[in-house]
């Protein structure tokens, strides 16, 4: 019995949450406090899911101690009695005090955090007061309709309760009331998602195969995003005109000069400069400001700048990414097999000596493709699998759900490994299905995960929020299709530690016995939606633009998008031209000073021989004008003229 398994796995989890978390967010810039809790929150989303397989292997271990214990009783060596085992230790095996505190720490942690730290700790970055009481305020009253839809939903288990005959509420009662509910409010939220991406998945994979179809609908999303660019620029310039307002009617010296620099500090500084340039009338300036008035405009200023730089942020990435793509549609032709990209990645040497530009064709254009449908297919067969296990998974006799089938042909073998495996493989796809179905869609385009440190505060507060509430009713949801759960198979079985942490919800019949259940089938209807693309269809008919084949809208953004990205392609090859002959200038000009150097070196050389007749005889004026002209000439040439480089 070792506890290296598990301390391996809580090490590995740690150091995957802590890399994704430095690959999107920027541990320099963002709050420490804000770091260290969505740190926490997707540390304990991935760590359930690292560890329940192995909780798993550990209840089918102890089921089997459990049925198969020997009445009679065998002599050891010391001549002690001990029950005769049937059955082998699983090479992952935990103790049996070590899983249940880690569950309690880990569940009631991130329930922590999702229902009341994180919220505040976004509504607070968001608010616009100036000090700690007004933006922790600001920040509850925010989340009044956030905490009244977990609210109502307790509020009616406990009316239910109440007017149920024969049930007595203590401690362990409401704490499965609450359970209740944020199980019941995720695993709402998880149909809907799963429902989605359950089919968007695998066509994605199937799509991104085909270079035409990707190109096209990227410059679909640029053509969209442009527009959203634009209109985040507008709203920028009015609310820098309005700081700009206040800043001409509040002086140092007043009292609300300190709010208005708190304002100002928010804002980058090319921005401030460029608004100190903006000459304004005094006409438009604001009567009476007020404190208010300065509250409201700090609040549309953090939320403008937000969408700004998400706005800037994701054009940036697309244009590379379409160019990216273009220029593996145009290296498909190549008759030398080598992948020449429009702007050359800065790699280190080892890289480029290893990742030659033959390799990274044959991998660009002609494996990644092969590579591509072939993960289509397996999600496609992942994702049937799941559908039906979770239509058929209520029924025990006969067991119908294929996952359920797999794991009790594992079990009666003892397969610990495979069980493991199994489980890993069928919790990381529906976390991969619901987490990515969540950035896709990214909230009416609001929170963004973006890569290379450039995810803002709030969208990271976001998505730590989303793991810590989808994480717990996926996996019961999963211990469900493996009939792992005894009060959904109705059967007297060793539940997981996990499961007992949790808690039944057997004190509210109506959502373990219909909700739980039943509403998991909703997913098969959710699935025949998204593959008739019906709720694109639906949302492009009263307005918000979908990416649809046979729809000529479409074909028009996606040549509008071309335009776009044509153009800014053009700009960056402009810069790289200007930057390139500015390094080709710059190495001239070393060049010229290390020969005028030596040119001077060789004059005092001949200078030095001739000081002992220097007082004798003075030093031609010629010579003394010959000694200085290279430094002249060097300054006159050497030192361009000021602006030439400004349009960099």
């Amino acid at each position: 019995m070792t506890l290296t398994p598990l301390i391996t796995e809580v090490v590995v989890t740690f150091c995957l949450a802590a890399c994704l978390l430095y690959r999107y967010g920027n541990w320099h810039q963002h709050n420490v406090l804000v770091t260290i809790a969505v740190l926490i929150a997707w540390y304990f989303s991935l760590l359930i899911i690292f560890v329940l397989p192995l909780d798993v292997s550990s209840t089918v271990f102890r089921q089997c101690i459990q049925a198969n214990v020997h009445p009679d009783y065998t002599l050891l060596a010391n001549g002690s009695a001990a029950p005769l085992i049937l059955c082998e230790e699983p090479w992952s095996f935990v103790p049996e005090n070590v899983l249940p505190n880690l569950w309690r720490i880990v569940y009631w942690t991130s329930q922590f955090l999702t229902w009341l730290v994180l919220p505040l700790m976004q509504s607070y970055a968001r608010a616009g007061e100036f000090t700690f009481q007004g933006k922790l305020k600001s920040a509850l009253v925010d989340n009044t309709i956030y905490y009244g839809s977990y609210l109502f939903i307790c509020i009616m288990l406990l009316i239910y309760l109440a007017v149920k005959p024969g049930v007595l509420l203590d401690g362990q009662k409401l704490k499965a009331i609450a359970s209740s509910a944020s199980n019941t409010w995720g695993l709402f939220l998880l149909v809907l998602l799963l429902g989605y991406s359950l089919v968007e998945v695998p066509r994605t994979f199937w799509n991104a195969s085909s270079r035409v179809h990707t190109l096209n609908h990227a410059y679909f999303k640029a053509s969209k995003l442009s527009a959203d660019k634009s209109e985040s620029e507008e709203c920028l310039e009015d609310v820098l005109e309005a700081v700009h307002s206040y800043a001409c009617c509040i002086r140092p010296g007043d009292p609300l000069y300190g709010q208005l620099e708190t304002i100002m500090h928010k804002i980058p500084r090319d921005l401030r400069q460029g608004m100190k340039r903006r000459q304004r009338n005094m006409e438009d300036a604001m009567d009476v400001p007020s404190v208010k008035g300065l509250i409201r405009l700090h609040k549309k200023l953090i939320k403008a700048l937000q969408i700004y730089r998400r706005c800037e942020t994701q054009w940036d990435l697309l244009v590379e990414r379409i160019i990216f793509l273009d220029d593996v549609t145009r290296n498909q032709v190549s008759r030398d097999h080598k992948f020449k990209p429009t702007f050359p990645p800065s790699r280190p040497n080892w890289v480029n000596i290893i990742y030659t530009p033959t390799i990274e064709w044959y991998w660009r254009c002609q494996m990644q493709c092969y590579l591509l449908r072939t993960a289509a297919v397996i999600s496609a067969i992942l994702s049937a699998a799941v559908v039906w296990s979770e239509v058929t998974f209520f029924n025990k006799e006969p067991v119908l759900s294929i996952f359920a089938q797999l794991f009790n042909l594992s079990k009666d073998h003892y397969d610990y490994f495979t069980i493991e495996v199994m489980s890993t493989i069928i919790i990381a796809y529906l976390c991969y299905c619901a987490y990515s179905t969540v950035l896709k869609i990214r909230v009416l385009n609001y929170y963004y995960l973006a890569p290379h440190h450039q995810t803002d505060e709030h969208s990271l507060l976001f998505s730590g929020m989303m793991l810590c509430r989808l994480t717990p009713p996926l996996c019961l949801n999963f211990l469900g299709l493996i009939h792992m759960d005894s009060h959904i198979i109705k059967s007297h079985i060793m539940e997981t530690y996990y499961t007992q942490v949790m808690g039944h919800m057997d004190v509210v019949s109506i959502i373990s016995d219909g909700f739980n259940i039943y509403f998991p089938m909703a997913i098969l209807a959710f699935c025949f939606t998204t593959y008739f693309n019906i709720g694109s269809r639906v949302l492009s008919f009263i307005g918000f633009q979908q990416f649809l084949d046979d729809d000529e809208v479409t074909t028009d953004l996606i040549e509008e998008g071309r335009e776009l990205v044509n153009r800014e392609k053009r700009r960056r090859q402009r810069c790289e031209e200007t930057a390139g002959r500015r390094r080709q200038y710059q190495e001239r000009f070393r060049d010229s000073a290390a020969n005028s150097n030596e040119g001077r070196s060789i004059i005092r050389e001949n200078s030095s021989r001739s000081n002992l007749l220097a007082a004798a005889e003075p030093i031609d004026s010629y010579q003394s004008n010959l000694e200085d002209g290279p430094e002249v000439n060097l300054a006159r040439i050497g030192q361009p003229p000021r602006g030439l480089f400004d349009d960099i």
